[in-house]
């Protein structure tokens, strides 16, 4: 296990993909255990074998489809309308509109980079400063994750045997509460520093907005009723929602034409091949953990030692924490889920309640340096150092670590909507 791990960091740190560095590692200690080699290739397809997983691609250009296809700058141009006027209402705007497109993409980096294309030009035009408008951004963007549907809780659900609409359900009540401190910690920024709201808009204005994001903004209560009432799968709803964003984005705004349909793909082609090499690569972990029996020797080893409920918890975080610097969601959760689910059922952790915990750590890891997904995002719209994006997010990593701890010591407010809705 330790040259495992040794082999795998010493491969990351000289700046080779994760997904290349985890296989590359995994099959050099099973080569060295005379391990029959032939089962790799046959892991690699079973893993990606799944119909849950192609809920990831739909996702993944549904995503797209609304950040190219004028559904996110309508949906924004329809928020600033209600909310601009409060003070720091652009702030408002950017983390209302954060939300509203995690509940289409399930990706943090997508997120970032849809809505910051257009409201971090907005927002220093409109004087707020580069490092609070930066930080705001990548924050934001974290609710990707959070919110449902989100594509970590699909690889929790599938890797764990969770159900992913349960999952999804235990994800709304943390990412509207989240959504909701960003949103008061913005309007007390803009009171301090004296950021004044918009000119109220009239009414008439509102209506017209509003009735032309409409389509758009359906989007997000189709994917989530659909999967919510029984009547489709989370995979059906996304194969459903990049239908509906293409019909909207081409007959409806007509702001995306047969010309852009390829880019689109090659695009969601890219990232979902990223997210599955990945998986497949951690399979191969997976393999070894399941050979070596890890997960049995630390399972036993957890229940001899005195360690109760509470460190455990304590010291997971940090080590999610600390990963979050170095890896990307996706890994985290399939190298380390197979280890913890022993432990978990040991101290009779909630699975669903340990998703959102894993999550919004996960959220943390988007904007920990120094490879944070978002920061590079948001690096490259604002032309700006990453240094400059790092210092202009730090208070929202505390404001987020101060947020995992209330879900952690309240686990109903990732519960209750699961238990009540599946009655």
């Amino acid at each position: 296990m330790l040259i495992l791990l040794i082999s795998f960091f010493v491969l990351v740190f000289l700046r080779v993909p994760v997904a290349v560095s985890l296989a590359m590692s995994t099959v050099f200690v099973l080569f060295q255990a005379d391990f029959n080699m032939t089962m790799m290739p046959q892991r690699m397809f079973t893993a990606l074998d799944s119909f849950p997983m192609m809920a990831i691609p739909g996702f993944v250009l549904a995503g797209i489809i609304m950040a190219r296809g004028g559904i996110s700058k309508y949906l924004i141009e329809a928020l600033r309308t209600w909310v601009g006027h409060l003070p720091g209402g652009l702030a408002v705007v950017t983390i209302l509109a954060c939300a509203i497109f995690a509940a289409i993409s399930g990706s943090s980096p997508a997120t970032a980079a849809a809505i910051g294309s257009i409201m971090i030009p907005a927002m220093l035009a409109a004087g707020y400063g580069k490092r609070y408008s930066m930080g705001l951004i990548a924050a934001g963007g974290t609710l990707g994750i959070l919110i449902p549907p989100s594509i970590p809780l699909i690889i929790y659900g599938i890797t764990s045997e969770e159900s992913i609409g349960e999952l999804f359900m235990a994800g709304v009540i943390p990412g509207l509460g989240l959504t909701g401190l960003l949103i008061v910690m913005a309007i007390i920024y803009a009171k301090r520093n004296g950021f004044k709201g918009d000119t109220p808009a009239t009414w008439g204005e509102r209506g017209r907005k509003s009735l032309k994001a409409i389509w758009g903004a359906f989007l997000p209560i189709l994917i989530l009723g659909s999967i919510y009432s029984g009547a489709v799968t989370p995979t059906e709803s996304a194969v459903i929602a990049v239908f509906y964003g293409l019909i909207v984005s081409i007959f409806i705004y007509r702001e995306l034409h047969w010309r852009d349909i390829r880019p689109i793909i090659v695009e969601s082609i890219n990232i979902t091949a990223m997210i599955f090499l990945i998986i497949a690569a951690a399979s191969l972990f997976g393999l070894y953990l399941t050979n070596a029996q890890v997960p049995h020797l630390v399972g036993q080893w957890i229940a001899d030692s005195d360690m109760n409920k509470w460190i455990f918890m304590f010291l997971i975080n940090i080590i999610f924490f600390v990963m979050g610097m170095f890896l990307e969601a996706v890994s985290i959760i399939l190298i380390t889920l197979p280890i913890l689910l022993p432990m978990l059922a040991h101290f009779d952790i909630n699975l669903i309640h340990f998703a959102i915990i894993m999550t919004i750590n996960m959220e943390l890891g988007m904007i920990t340096p120094p490879v944070g997904l978002n920061l590079f995002v948001v690096s490259g719209i604002a032309k700006e150092k990453l240094g400059e994006v790092v210092k202009g997010v730090i208070p929202f990593i505390i404001i987020m670590v101060l947020f995992l701890f209330v879900v952690i010591f309240m686990p109903q407010l990732s519960l209750w909507l699961p238990e009540i809705m599946m009655k």
